[in-house]
């Protein structure tokens, strides 16, 4: 070998070695011990019961924290094993299975809804014949945010059911020319799945991504999760505190937010994704299903005039995965509520890195501990994102002066105008079906004949406002009213609702008389 050769490769293997150096330098700069105690202190600063944190980096899952309690009161506390509800981060779930079906030919992007669920209905004909599985998947068919989820909530309905009370929901903006965020839409491309294939949502999950990718303790069905064992409570609050409820089955809701899991199985789809869809040499999906999911469908504005704390260019929603830009990086992302749980999954591509947040109470933290990870993990002086974001979250706690308002103008010492006897009885709410206002011994029931788990009694308020206490443990909603409304003869024709909250809008639901 001439002296050429052998100086290139002395070269070479410095060179090798030295970029060994570097990248175990840039490992060990990551002081894990320093970011469990901060999200120990995190969760006891938010009060949120538990939480369990996971880091997936370059096919690993090189962190996983757990705190707090799976239930309060008790002593037993999550680990990496143990099972939250990750709501709407299933969504990624549903997009990724239609890709699937179009890299088969059973479907296509550009499909109208209507090729596979003919009565498909919209608040107009023209929409109903146009909407394509792209438009529903990106959150641009005039629906707004949330609109029309009293349909499903807490429902009996079956999703068929449900998708064909979509066309009653109010139109928001114009078509494909806007963005609200629809629950009623994912539930729709579920139906799309099982019009396809034949089978539900839930079985094309498990047997085309679930199983594949050993995520074994990932559920869609809540009747399962007491053989799986190892799951934490969720929780709502009261009074600044937390406190237990039941879990609630999401089965016929499942497209748009039923799975629950873990972090373990978790940061297998993380890897999955932050793989291109190969797993274990296997593809599941294509480089251009991989790139359908992650492009931008539809875009938001960005402030281009004034800094921002992620120095982020564009912010938009693919297929199923919000997308931004994330300190000069691609973020990929969503998060997810349930009720008493709130999770996040975010990925950074560009440097094999995702991380996972899930939490078992109301007031979460998801986000905080999302950017604080991020920042370490990509070397980012950063702020203390939970000490900020806790303390914006109190203000607008604080500043949400929407029941107390309510509760200040109360006019006592009035009688109603309309007897009981006069306004009880049967209600039709095109949204919700049947909703009944009945005499049971001295109480007054307002029941909802579709969703048992929204029944409540009433109460003289004012005039002829009630006011409602629900029956059952409520997430996101406490203090409520009905007015009673006549026509000009003084005859019943139906009642509005007026129950604050940022999630769940009563005042869509119109009850008539029958």
């Amino acid at each position: 070998m001439n002296k050429a050769k052998i100086f290139f490769f002395i070269i070479l293997f410095s060179t090798i070695f030295h970029n060994s150096e570097i990248d175990a330098q840039r490992e060990s700069k990551i002081d894990f011990q320093e970011m469990d105690a901060y999200f120990t202190k995190m969760v006891k600063d938010w009060d949120v019961p538990g939480a369990s944190i996971g880091i997936v980096k370059d096919g690993e899952l090189v962190f996983s924290g757990n705190y707090g309690v799976k239930e309060v009161g008790k002593a037993d506390k999550p680990d990496k094993h143990s099972l939250y509800a990750i709501a709407s981060n299933s969504k990624a779930f549903t997009a990724t299975l239609i890709g699937m079906l179009v890299e088969e030919g059973k479907l296509d992007w550009n499909d109208p809804v209507r090729k596979h669920l003919p009565d498909f209905t919209m608040y107009d004909n023209w929409v109903s014949e146009h909407i394509t599985i792209r438009d529903i998947l990106s959150h641009r068919v005039g629906l707004g945010t949330f609109s029309g989820d009293n349909i499903w909530y807490k429902s009996t309905k079956t999703a068929a059911e449900i998708v064909d009370v979509i066309q009653y929901v109010p139109q928001a903006y114009e078509f494909r020319s806007g963005y609200g965020y629809s629950n009623l839409m994912y539930i729709t491309a579920g139906e799309i799945i099982r019009a396809v294939t034949g089978k539900s949502w839930g079985e094309n999950v498990q047997d085309r991504i679930l199983k594949p990718l050993g995520m074994d303790r990932t559920i869609s069905a809540l009747d399962k999760l007491e053989d799986k064992g190892n799951f934490s409570t969720p929780h709502a609050r009261k009074d600044r505190k937390n406190y237990a409820i039941p879990w609630v089955d999401w089965k016929n809701v499942e497209a748009t937010g039923g799975l629950i899991s873990s972090i373990e199985d978790m940061s297998k789809w993380i890897m999955f994704n932050l793989n291109h869809g190969i797993h274990n040499g296997d593809t599941l999906i294509s480089k251009r299903t991989r790139n359908m999911i992650w492009t931008p469908h539809n875009n938001f504005t960005v402030d281009h005039t004034s800094q921002n704390d992620f120095d982020r260019h564009f912010n938009a929603y693919g297929l199923g995965w919000s997308l931004s830009d994330y300190q000069g990086r691609l973020r990929v992302g969503h998060t997810g509520g349930y009720d008493g749980f709130i999770t996040a999954v975010n990925l950074i591509p560009d440097e094999n890195l995702g991380v996972i947040v899930l939490t078992n109470g109301v007031k979460s933290p998801i986000m905080a501990a999302t950017y604080y990870t991020l920042d370490k993990m990509l070397g980012i002086k950063g702020k203390d994102w939970s000490e900020q974001m806790l303390f914006r979250t109190n203000t607008r706690l604080i500043s949400d002066t929407r029941i107390p308002s309510r509760i200040s103008k109360r006019v006592k010492d009035t009688k109603p105008s309309i007897s009981i006897k006069d306004f009880s009885g049967d209600y039709h709410s095109d949204l919700v079906g049947k909703i009944s206002i009945v005499e049971k011994g001295s109480e007054l029931i307002l029941d909802f004949e579709e969703a048992p788990l929204m029944s409540a009694k009433l109460t003289h308020w004012h005039y002829d406002v009630w006011q409602i206490h629900w029956e059952h443990p409520q997430a996101w909603f406490s203090f409520g009213t009905i007015k009673i409304n006549t026509d000009n003869q003084m005859k019943v024709v139906g009642f509005d609702f007026d129950v604050p909250n940022d999630d769940f809008f009563f005042e869509e639901l119109k009850p008539r008389r029958e």
